[in-house]
């Protein structure tokens, strides 16, 4: 199995800068699949609503609808279905906060990204407990820094990338469950570049 990436455009990150269709991709992302209805009242929104979104992040290649094998006959095939239409969202370079056109966009979309992040992160930590011995065994979290070029910090992230891809493409073994994986390479320190 490939694995279905999809490099961030302009257009896409404008139709992204809207926080309840980051939302419904998060969903989507930790659900598989979800039907409008079911969509809807989780984000607390009508059908109709839902259903436009949904068809804008489908306009981009982000979503689509599908009709899953495992419903009956009766409602579930009544209902309109959507999963994602890629494995993951790449943003390499941050050259959209640059430009005029972009630039409001792509600030809320990071920030919203790393809030979700963060709250995710917040929320193991404080339920890590109450999961089995060996899912606290298998989870880390590592944070460091590394002095590396322009080219090297390149390199390193698209070496991540390979290795969470390869574990993306394997088939999935007994007792799997979908894990978050985190990770962003940038200059430590944030100030200006020396």
């Amino acid at each position: 199995m490939s694995v279905r990436r999809f490099e961030m455009d302009a257009a896409t990150l404008k139709v992204l800068a809207h926080p309840m269709r980051v939302h419904m991709l998060r969903i989507l992302q930790l659900r598989k699949k979800v039907s409008v209805t079911s969509l809807a009242a989780e984000l607390g929104e009508t059908t109709g609503a839902t259903s436009y979104h949904l068809r804008q992040l489908a306009r981009h290649g982000l979503v689509e609808q599908f009709q899953p094998d495992d419903t009956d006959s009766g409602a579930g095939r009544k209902q309109q279905w959507w999963r994602m239409a890629v494995d993951e969202i790449h943003t390499t370079g941050f050259d959209f906060l640059a430009y005029d056109e972009t630039r409001e966009a792509a600030g809320f979309l990071f920030r919203e990204n790393a809030a979700d992040r963060s709250r995710r992160m917040a929320n193991w930590y404080a339920t890590a407990t109450q999961w089995p011995d060996e899912w606290q065994r298998a989870s880390s979290d590592m944070a460091g820094q590394l002095e590396l070029s322009p080219r090297q910090t390149r390199a390193l992230a698209d070496e991540l990338a390979a290795v969470v891809n390869r574990y993306r493409e394997s088939a999935p073994s007994r007792g799997a469950r979908q894990v978050d994986v985190h990770y962003a390479v940038f200059p430590a320190d944030t100030g200006l570049p020396r």
